[in-house]
């Protein structure tokens, strides 16, 4: 079987074939951290996190690179209205993104450079453009002239000279006005009042977004990498723009395969804090979605379709992750050899005949361009006889017991485990017992928040939440609850 992959450059799927056998290099768009991740950051690392889960099944060494944004205008524009400074704002949410992809069980990045620490490869990039005369100098800028890279808008498929005609009569800003072609981008921007500025040969500034990855694909994986990866979103103008940097200083490919997730709608519309339907993964969360939910109900559509976020939607992958979680989490009565941590990929040639197959279709599946529905349904699959011996053994069967010590039942177990780990689908504790007063408040705190936000939908889930739990909350005047247990 061949993985082949959808590539954005050629809008073709492809076999693919990295460039040195056995090895994978991938660079990964992160986060711009000037606030916490919202659920089109989920729907993207989580696809991400499965691509390189698999390819390590599949036995290939991947290096997995993904950067942080922390110079960037949004950061700058939060600081100012905390009254705090850009590496503040960075740093609290670069902390919150490395817990809330932990809580998601998303694999953390082999390296993750940040743009305040790439400075240096950043200026010698810029550097080396302007020297082959991509790149020119205006009052502190540095400009990227796209007429000068043949290649511009092979990625997006956009026309430079269709889009100059768009734009004909339109009323210049005083930096267009400083660019040679309408659509030059900044590499480098002059220190305004205010700002963080960093030295370079043009005088004190700060770096554009497009050089920030070029440069840090080039100083972490090289000229030519094997997949870069990012949301549909960022093709134009991010990675049309890193394409042509990286392309015009090195002479070679950027990347060989272009992988693109497709967006997230809440309720059929787009997600959009002026929508009122914006939800970040940390509330979502802590309103009572479990992890493993959460991503179960991403990996149900294919990476590169959009995803519609509602209620219902939400809802039944909550029943669906219930009955795979009872047989992953198959343990102490009796059950202690049914699911064991898998040692690396399954010998297929050692499996029953029956589980050979499940875990054939499996890999066809993923070889499919990451078909994660098909492969998710191998999975409910092998759970089915799992699922129903451990509602038996919840009910006191003593025969079920027994069942439990057998060698197939317990092959079964192993290999469901495996497959749901590529898929990184991994056990949850279910409630047992009552919440604790702590445990309760927090939620209090975290609908308290929802609601500050005007994200009224992610409010009545913790109030619906702790209601099912037996948890009553009386809100009154002054912003303040109080709860009962009933």
């Amino acid at each position: 079987m061949t993985l082949r992959l959808t590539n954005t450059l050629s809008r073709h799927l492809e076999d693919f074939r990295p460039l040195e056998p056995g090895k994978v290099s991938i660079y990964c768009c992160g986060v711009t951290v000037y606030d916490l991740c919202h659920l089109g950051h989920a729907r993207s690392y989580i696809a991400w996190d499965v691509l390189r889960r698999y390819l390590i099944w599949r036995g290939y060494a991947v290096t997995f690179v993904q950067n942080y944004t922390d110079i960037d205008d949004k950061i700058l524009n939060r600081a100012a209205e905390e009254g705090s400074s850009m590496q503040a704002v960075s740093e609290r949410n670069i902390d919150a993104f490395v817990a809330d992809m932990a809580r998601l069980n998303i694999l953390p990045a082999d390296r993750m450079p940040r743009a305040t620490q790439s400075l240096g490869a950043i200026r010698a990039l810029i550097e080396v453009l302007e020297a082959k005369g991509a790149a020119y100098s205006a009052d502190g800028d540095v400009y990227f002239a796209v007429m000068k890279h043949a290649g511009y808008g092979k990625l997006s498929g956009r026309d430079l000279s269709e889009q100059q005609d768009n734009a004909a009569g339109r009323v210049a800003t005083e930096e267009e006005a400083r660019k040679q072609h309408p659509f030059d981008f900044a590499l480098w921007k002059g220190t305004k009042p205010g700002e963080p500025s960093w030295e370079s040969p043009w005088g004190p500034g700060r770096p554009g977004w497009h050089i920030e990855c070029s440069a840090m694909v080039r100083e972490e994986l090289g000229d030519t990498i094997d997949i870069h990866l990012g949301g549909a979103d960022l093709v134009f103008p991010h990675h049309e723009n890193e394409i042509a940097q990286s392309e015009a200083a090195s002479g070679k490919e950027l990347a060989r395969y272009w992988l693109h997730n497709g967006m997230v709608n809440v309720g059929g519309q787009k997600m959009s804090k002026s929508l009122g339907n914006f939800t970040t993964i940390r509330a979502l969360l802590d309103s009572g979605v479990s992890p493993m939910t959460l991503r179960l109900f991403t990996l149900q559509a294919h990476y590169r379709k959009p995803l519609d976020f509602t209620a219902e939607a939400l809802e039944a992958a909550a029943t669906g992750w219930k009955g795979l979680n009872a047989a992953l989490s198959l343990t102490a009565a009796g059950c202690s050899t049914a699911i064991t941590p898998a040692q690396g990929p399954s010998d297929p040639a050692a499996l029953p005949p029956d589980l050979a197959a499940a875990r054939s279709r499996f890999a066809a599946a993923m070889d499919d361009d990451l078909n994660t529905s098909a492969a998710l349904a191998v999975l409910f699959e092998l759970a089915r006889p799992l699922r129903a011996l451990a509602n038996r053994l919840e009910r006191g069967d003593g025969a079920a017991a027994t069942e439990a010590t057998d060698p197939a039942l317990a092959a079964r177990g192993q290999l469901l485990q495996e497959l749901a780990a590529v898929l990184g689908l991994r056990p949850e504790a279910t409630a047992a017992g009552t919440m604790s007063d702590a445990e309760i408040e927090l939620q209090i705190e975290a609908r308290r928040a929802a609601k500050a936000g005007r994200d009224f939908a992610t409010a009545d889930r913790i109030r619906d939440s702790l209601k099912a739990q037996g948890i009553e909350l009386i809100d009154k005047p002054g912003g303040l609850t109080d709860w009962l247990r009933s």
